[in-house]
């Protein structure tokens, strides 16, 4: 730096700094040199490059000890602050390594609130309670736009979705769960009592479908089993979809976290190996990502794997 008379003016170094205050704090070089574990000779070294830095006298070296010049006592107490400000920093930085402070913004598509994301959710606060949560309903595109320009630290995606490979790119994809489908008939429907529902038993059923991707993979099932579904009702809403079903509309396949536990209606596993979707999760490259972002990621993955092994245990 270059004052108004054209004197060079060096930013004091912050290790000096730290000598400073020991000499302040102790009296002596040697005391000072003991704290610091520095030899007097090398804390005698570095408070006289502080003073070439700041041009001016910063100690007085008497028989008695060391003491504070004017010009020291200024520089010690603006160290002070300095070198606490930077102890909190250091502080704040381990807490965020810690995941026990710091901030997650997390946003997930609408079914995903019904069981995973609370689950969870409940889980990180218990672990993490200092971390303040910032929690969004998005699908999946703009949620992962999110995430790409930094206001998001994790999305929730479904797939298959409207997201390509380019969507993806230079992002981190971790699958959380293969969510099964499960048959949801009205609670009178003829197949009700039926531990496991064969799909080609609902061939010829008004059928109430979701929207969109999702509609792809209850057709795909469908034909899989032998047969075209006949969609009378479709919504982006599953808890929709089963108000319909127990309103006696249709009978649907819907995953089993986005099942509601509406009374009205048979939710039912079926019979072989079940047709399902794929949860997952988006963040950033392992660089950039908060240490928040990762804990959540965990938590996820395992509140996953408790809600789907409850879906197996009742296959």
């Amino acid at each position: 730096m270059i004052t108004a008379d054209g004197i060079r003016a060096a930013v004091p170094d912050v290790r000096r700094l730290r000598v400073l205050r020991a000499v302040a704090e102790h009296g002596s070089f040697a005391a000072a040199a003991a704290e610091l574990r520095y030899t007097p000779s090398a804390v005698s070294q570095q408070i006289a490059a502080l003073e070439r830095e700041c041009g001016a006298v910063l100690v007085d070296r008497g028989p008695r000890g060391a003491r504070l010049t004017q010009a020291g006592a200024v520089l010690d107490r603006h160290a002070a602050l300095v070198l606490g400000q930077l102890a909190a920093a250091r502080a704040e930085l381990d807490d965020l390594a810690r995941v026990r402070g710091g901030s997650l913004r997390l946003a997930a598509f609408e079914s995903a609130w019904t069981a995973l994301v609370p689950a969870a959710v409940a889980g990180f606060r218990e672990r993490h309670p200092e971390v303040r949560l910032h929690l969004a309903e998005e699908d999946p595109v703009p949620a992962v736009a999110a995430v790409r320009a930094g206001g998001c630290d994790l999305a929730v995606v479904f797939e298959p979705n409207a997201l390509d490979a380019a969507a993806l790119q230079g992002l981190q994809r971790t699958a959380v769960a293969r969510d099964p489908l499960w048959a949801v008939l009205p609670a009178g429907h003829r197949l009700a009592g039926a531990a496991r529902v064969p799909l080609a038993a609902l061939e010829g059923e008004p059928w109430v479908a979701p929207t969109a991707f999702c509609a792809g993979v209850v057709r795909a099932a469908c034909r899989d089993a032998g047969f075209e579904p006949d969609i009378v009702f479709s919504s982006a809403d599953y808890g929709a979809v089963q108000g319909f079903v127990a309103a006696g509309a249709g009978v649907a396949l819907v995953p089993y976290l986005a099942l509601t536990g509406n009374a009205r209606v048979a939710a039912r596993p079926l019979t072989g190996p079940p047709p399902a979707r794929t949860l997952a999760a988006i963040t950033a490259a392992d660089g950039p990502r908060p240490a928040t972002a990762t804990a959540m990621l965990d938590v996820l993955c395992a509140a996953a794997a408790t809600l789907v092994a409850a879906a197996r245990a009742q296959s």
